[in-house]
């Protein structure tokens, strides 16, 4: 059994929250494979390195393609920290930005 741990940053919750179910529960189940596998579960297709220590969890359902940004920390968190709907090629680097600067939140 995994020791690894899912926390979402306050806004990313509400985020989250918002998508559809069928991506939450495309999300809820990439959740159940780090908790069964460790951070090893979290590879192509499920995630990919985006810049510095944030990555995307990639998901999609019927309605769409969402995105969740998190990074690792070294007390075996994963931190969730923005979620949204894909509507162009590459994650925006808004979207990046944000995550790091709710990263620095968590870190403080």
């Amino acid at each position: 059994m995994s020791s690894w741990k899912i926390a979402f940053h306050p806004q990313a919750k509400k985020e989250f929250a918002d998508l559809q179910m069928d991506i939450k529960a495309k999300f809820a189940r990439i959740f159940g494979l780090v908790d069964q596998f460790g951070l090893d579960a979290l590879q192509m297709p499920y995630a990919r390195p985006l810049r510095g220590k944030i990555w995307e969890m990639r998901a999609s359902g019927k309605d769409g393609i969402a995105r969740s940004l998190y990074a690792v920390s070294s007390g075996r968190t994963i931190y969730i920290l923005a979620c949204f709907v894909k509507k162009v090629q590459q994650t925006p680097p808004q979207k990046i930005d944000l995550a790091k600067r709710r990263l620095l939140d968590l870190e403080d």
